[in-house]
């Protein structure tokens, strides 16, 4: 199970997972963004919708497949490999990046392995809930620029600072990933003062009423409608991240 301990490395050491890195091959970095397909079910509209933002395409572990169905062909296939189809392991054989350790997720594998100035990750959304939740513990520890992209939803781990012009009435959802305290300007309901926590305040349902400014002290995963990304991205590349956390 991804996460569960300790595994035989190349060289017959035993190595958490960041301290891996070196012993794979990475793939060069790419200054364009990235578009993540995972196994979950994505449209097609979606993953276009991601592509035209984040032209690079690369399938992780079972994403193969929707991007077999699609008709796309990725840059290489990342993962363990243990959810992809024979159709779609016949057709990327040329580009299959297997990474067998089960330390990390194949999220956490892709986005180590594959850096990028912007990944767009779809087909993480909307099957299993473990995987879900385990993409946004890996997008606080990583401090990656990533965003989630499903049909209904757009989220990211907000920087410490962060504009956003979203029109009036857009639902907007804060859900802290740890302590989180911060002000706001722009929302119906705003933060200032307030405490949040995942086990205390969670900010779901929250409204746009003007333009909005958002100043956080810890992580919080911001929740926006899919078709707020244009503006999302917009922010989020004119505002430095934040930094990753450090693992043992």
């Amino acid at each position: 199970m991804p996460g569960s301990g300790p595994f035989d490395d190349a060289e017959g050491g035993f190595l958490p997972d960041s301290k891996r890195i070196g012993l794979i091959d990475d793939i060069p970095p790419t200054l364009e963004g990235q578009t993540l397909v995972g196994g979950a079910p994505v449209t097609i509209r979606t993953l276009e919708e991601a592509l035209r933002h984040a032209p690079r395409l690369i399938a992780v572990d079972g994403g193969a497949d929707a991007a077999l169905a699609a008709g796309m062909v990725p840059e290489t296939v990342i993962g363990d490999l243990d959810s992809i189809s024979d159709a779609a392991r016949s057709a990327f054989a040329d580009r299959l990046h297997h990474i067998a350790e089960q330390n990390s997720t194949d999220f956490a594998k892709a986005l180590r392995i594959s850096p990028a100035a912007l990944t767009i990750a779809v087909g993480f959304i909307g099957a299993r809930v473990d995987h879900f939740l385990s993409c946004l513990t890996e997008m606080v520890r990583s401090g990656e620029n990533c965003v989630l992209l499903g049909e209904e939803d757009c989220i990211c781990i907000a920087p410490p600072s962060l504009d956003l012009a979203l029109k009036a009435g857009t639902r907007l959802s804060l859900w802290p990933m740890g302590p989180v305290r911060g002000t706001s300007e722009g929302l119906l309901w705003p933060i200032d003062g307030l405490e949040f926590g995942p086990t205390m305040r969670t900010g779901t349902s929250n409204e746009v009423i003007g333009h909005v400014r958002l100043r956080l002290d810890g992580p919080m995963a911001l929740i926006l409608p899919a078709d707020a990304l244009p503006t999302l991205l917009k922010s989020l590349d004119a505002t430095p991240r934040r930094a990753a956390i450090s693992r043992l």
